[in-house]
């Protein structure tokens, strides 16, 4: 039975289409995948614009989201991707060639489709969820089962899952078994209709987490679509944010949007605070250090002092032979026992960490000052409140 007539027949015996639409995941299309929105409208039957004139661009390897409030043609726009809604007027491009001069079997067999709820065949082990489009390819059994294997570790699942239901999960568990399913045959493209909506906000944010980590090592090209803008911050590479009656209001970076909201609508929809925002989006690693009054353990009083007038400091940061903060010391006590014991000093942050951890190590810290560790833990200089303006600007 072909794919689609498959499809056709699941959804003629009472089960959902959201569960049928998920299986077109197969991938022939070429590596170099530009998705290009030129001049597109949707019009429904009863005159709704669902998307108005919309031009983008969607960069191979990139993960786009299309972000708005309900009914601002997000989901509209994923859908006519794959042709599960047909464009009204302008073209849609994939690597250059309008999705409409193909047919709707070669088109989706590019496309992976997650979306909300899973979709998962409810008949059907977690195992045979997975394995039903390289089924309908012909793969040979070995190999499908070996996939199976491959999929259910790389989304963090047990093994001894592959036997059971999707009743039988958390819904967290099932979005995980809606993405296996999507990667299944290894499709270059990813299409994601609010596919972490449906659970709570803790297993939310691990999904999220570990999202993040399969699309840096699998480099799909990925368009996902939220309502939440937090959500699209943390983990778009380029957003959309959409509004009300099918308008691009503004197409940029997570930062980028943060620091120059283009309307009053993107200003809004960003909601408060959009400098703390940006915090979570740039790395420790960019803060430029401010002049740090380091020492050596062991050394004399002169030394602390020259080392803290240089700074403008009345204390000085020790650290230990390689390089590790050993705590610190007020230099006049120290001037007067050179042998006394460090203070604690516990206000780190990781280079790899964002400035908003930054942030919050330096709220607590005594000293108004963090210092920033490389990989090995070794001190990669000393932050403050300044630190972190010039990264924001």
């Amino acid at each position: 039975m072909h794919p689609y007539d498959y499809e056709t027949a699941y959804v003629d015996s009472g089960c959902t289409a959201r569960a049928s639409i998920a299986i077109s995941t197969v991938c022939f299309l070429p590596d170099r995948l530009l998705i290009e929105f030129s001049s597109v409208t949707k019009r429904f039957p009863d005159g709704t614009v669902a998307v108005d004139s919309l031009d983008l661009t969607m960069a191979t390897g990139e993960l786009t989201v299309l972000v708005g409030p309900s009914g601002c043609g997000k989901t509209t726009s994923l859908r006519m991707i794959n042709r599960l809604d047909e464009a009204s007027e302008g073209t849609i491009a994939v690597d250059g060639q309008d999705v409409r001069s193909r047919s709707l079997t070669d088109l989706r067999r590019g496309m992976g489709y997650v979306m909300q709820h899973s979709g998962l065949f409810p008949h059907r082990t977690i195992g045979d969820n997975i394995a039903t489009v390289p089924r309908l390819l012909g793969w040979g059994k070995k190999r499908i089962a070996a996939r199976v294997d491959e999929l259910i570790d790389t989304v963090g699942l047990d093994a001894d899952m592959v036997a059971r239901y999707p009743h039988q999960l958390s819904g967290g568990q099932q979005q995980r078994v809606g993405v296996a399913r999507a990667l299944a045959a290894d499709p270059p493209i990813m299409l994601m209709d609010e596919p972490f909506a449906a659970v709570d906000p803790i297993v939310r944010k691990r999904l999220q987490d570990e999202f993040l980590a399969l699309q840096e090592r699998l480099g799909k090209t990925i368009v996902f679509v939220t309502h939440d803008i937090d959500e699209a911050i943390r983990l778009g590479d380029r957003i959309a944010v959409f509004g009300e009656g099918g308008h691009l209001a503004q197409f940029a970076t997570p930062d980028a949007l943060l620091a120059s909201p283009q309307s009053d609508f993107v200003v809004d929809f960003l909601g408060a605070e959009p400098q703390l925002k940006r915090l979570s989006l740039i790395s420790a690693s960019r803060a430029t250090p401010i002049e740090a009054p380091i020492i050596a353990r062991g050394a004399d009083a002169e030394t602390a002092v020259r080392a803290s007038r240089q700074a403008g400091t009345d204390w000085v940061l020790v650290l230990d032979d390689e390089r590790r903060v050993a705590g610190w010391h007020r230099v006049a006590a120290y001037r007067a026992d050179t042998t006394r014991p460090a203070e604690r000093f516990d206000a780190t942050v990781a280079a790899h960490e964002t400035l908003r951890a930054a942030l919050g190590a330096l709220v607590l810290a005594p000293l108004g000052v963090v210092a920033r560790l490389d990989g090995a833990g070794r001190f990669d200089g000393l932050l403050d409140q300044s630190s972190l303006n010039r990264a924001l600007c």
